[in-house]
């Protein structure tokens, strides 16, 4: 039983994880098309998203044209937001796409 609930719990959490990532790719492109439309030749050196009890971050990836990013869900009470900001920020740099 044991197995088939740890089964479980990884199927929920794959599925979880790709409706992240679905949501946030769909977040970015709204945003570099709005960029685009309004004409402003800029790009997005992250995303920030407040919820109730977290922070949203999305950053991204500068050497990937925006096609990849980090994203960190972070807890709103007990994280460091502008830490967590220079730790993505720090993580891209090490980063070779």
């Amino acid at each position: 039983m044991l197995r088939v609930q740890q089964y479980l719990a990884v199927q929920l959490q794959q599925a979880d994880d790709r409706v992240v990532t679905t949501g946030n790719t769909e977040v970015v492109r709204a945003k570099t098309r709005t960029l685009a439309v309004l004409g402003m030749n800029d790009s997005i050196e992250d995303i920030l998203i407040t919820l109730g009890e977290q922070h949203h971050l999305i950053r991204p990836l500068t050497s990937s044209g925006g096609s990849l990013f980090l994203y960190l869900a972070l807890d709103r009470f007990r994280g460091n937001l502008a830490l967590a900001r220079h730790s993505l920020k720090r993580i891209e740099a090490t980063q070779e796409i």
